[in-house]
């Protein structure tokens, strides 16, 4: 039976004196070490599915304890990519946020941005030594602040211990066994590396950048241009209005990267075209299909009430709106999904209105 905020693997726990169950004794090994995912929805779930492709075990910890329990009896997530199987026995699963942080070496974030501060406001143990990886889609919104930023500043943590995980990768497919393609930035390219080999398996490669903040703020702007490019297919104004719309996202996500982090870049690398690419065009797409709603004449409303799982680019839009205000980059197209959104235009009129600036 499962224990509420314990660890529980089903191997034979014994417990110590506290009631915790003595489940990973080793020492911290050299990094990643342990890792820990904290989040339970697709993304954690496709992530789990690739580490233990190399990891012989991973920690796992989900706010549910009715969620943990189906997912052991089941042998897979209740809620989220359900056909993707696992060996419960190499999971140590946990409610206890400060249980499994305390346990592990590095914290794999995998949780939606509109819930990252009430997951992390749970966290009391010392995690300043630890290393982080965010695959968290957003920004925060409580802040605008990157996700990056906001651990380093909230937690201590050191920058050469911070790592971003990007795509080109939809959850869907690598639950499909697909080939897919991730990005590790940090600013130690050796952590990079390391990151990198311990999710690189059959069928998932990883390639390696020290471009952090570009890759955060880009995984945040695909997916507002996804929304627009879902409400073009939504509204069935056609291919050739899509592609010109993915073709100057391609450039406003330039201008604004160069404007609020410039450093050399290559716009068309993967982890920035490719990630634009397949969230604008995918039918796995969740923020594709939010834009697609609306384009076919549901409201913000009723399209936010119909999805089953965050479309992260609602958020990001008035996240990086109000971030611009600063900064003053021309982006029609932000500003068309941005009154979409925010200020009840009409999906036709903020169409018409970006049109007129695409060349």
């Amino acid at each position: 039976m499962y224990k509420s905020g314990l660890i529980m693997p089903l191997k034979q726990p014994q417990q110590n004196n506290q009631g915790f169950y003595l489940t990973d004794t080793n020492t911290t090994m050299e990094f990643p070490g342990k890792i820990c995912i904290l989040g339970g929805g697709s993304w954690a779930t496709a992530l789990a599915k690739l580490l233990l492709q190399r990891c012989e075990t991973i920690h796992w910890y989900m706010r549910r304890d009715d969620r943990i329990e189906e997912f052991i009896r089941l042998g897979h997530n209740p809620a989220y990519l359900t056909d993707v199987n696992f060996d419960v026995n190499r999971i140590y699963f946990s409610s206890d946020i400060n249980e499994a942080c305390k346990r592990c070496d590095t914290l794999l974030l995998a949780v939606p941005s509109p819930y990252f501060t009430s997951h992390m406001d749970k966290i009391e143990v010392d995690i300043s030594q630890k290393s982080v990886v965010t695959a968290v889609k957003g920004l925060v919104p409580e802040t605008n602040e990157l996700v990056t930023d906001y651990m380093a500043r909230k937690f201590g943590i050191k920058r050469d211990n911070l790592l971003v995980l990007s795509g080109p990768c939809h959850a869907e497919e690598v639950a499909l066994s697909r080939p897919c393609y991730l990005t590790i930035g940090c600013t130690d390219m050796g952590r990079a590396e390391a990151m990198a080999d311990r999710i690189t398996a059959k069928n998932a490669k990883a390639i390696t950048s020290s471009d952090v903040d570009g890759i955060e703020y880009a995984g945040v702007l695909k997916n507002i241009y996804a929304i627009a490019a879902g409400i073009v297919h939504g509204s069935k104004s056609g291919d050739n209005l899509l592609a010109m719309l993915v073709s100057n996202a391609v450039r406003e996500m330039d201008r604004f990267l160069n404007a609020v982090y410039p450093r050399p870049r290559q716009i068309c690398d993967s982890v920035y075209l490719g990630d634009l690419l397949v969230t604008a065009y995918s039918r796995f797409s969740r923020n594709h299909n939010f834009g697609a709603m609306i384009g076919r004449g549901y409201s913000v409303t009723a399209a936010k009430m119909e999805m089953e799982q965050t479309a992260e680019g609602y958020y990001g839009t008035k996240c990086i709106y109000d971030i611009n205000k600063k900064y003053e980059v021309e982006m029609p197209i932000l500003d068309g999904v941005y009154d979409i959104l925010y200020r009840r235009v009409s999906a036709a009129k903020a169409l018409r209105a970006m049109s007129e600036t695409f060349s």
